[in-house]
């Protein structure tokens, strides 16, 4: 039916179907009284805050053990006990130790929680964890 002026649709009113889109749908200039009448808030921004963005625990690999032993002892601030170098975490701020990497040196690490590759690996080294 190209070429014909209906389309096979009868008078040439018929078959509009929905131009402007169902329900809130479509350009808002025609829907703009009753948006500004019913529900001034439907456009725009209205605080949605994506929950994969919130983390609230922070964590550190095995592997970053020794350059952050290096970075707080160039500092003074790691002391021995049981003549190993013991690493407080919860204090620096970290929550969990993870297993990724390797440790080259034994170091008491204080953490509230880990993996239990974290955990195999410092003790292959001699080191050892103790929960916070």
């Amino acid at each position: 039916m190209r070429g014909h002026r209906t389309v096979g649709y009868g008078q040439i009113s018929q078959h509009r179907k929905h131009p402007g889109g169902r329900g809130h749908a479509g350009r808002h200039k025609f829907k703009w009284s009753w948006v500004t009448t019913y529900d001034p808030d439907y456009f725009g921004v209205h605080g949605f805050v994506n929950p994969t963005t919130i983390r609230t625990d922070t964590w550190i690999a095995v592997g970053d053990l020794d350059s952050l032993h290096a970075k707080l002892s160039g500092a003074g601030k790691v002391e021995e006990v049981d003549g190993m170098p013991h690493l407080d975490l919860l204090k620096l701020g970290i929550d969990k130790l993870l297993g990724s990497g390797d440790v080259a040196s034994a170091y008491l690490v204080s953490v509230p929680r880990f993996t239990k590759q974290a955990k195999a690996k410092l003790e292959g080294v001699g080191g050892k964890i103790k929960e916070a």
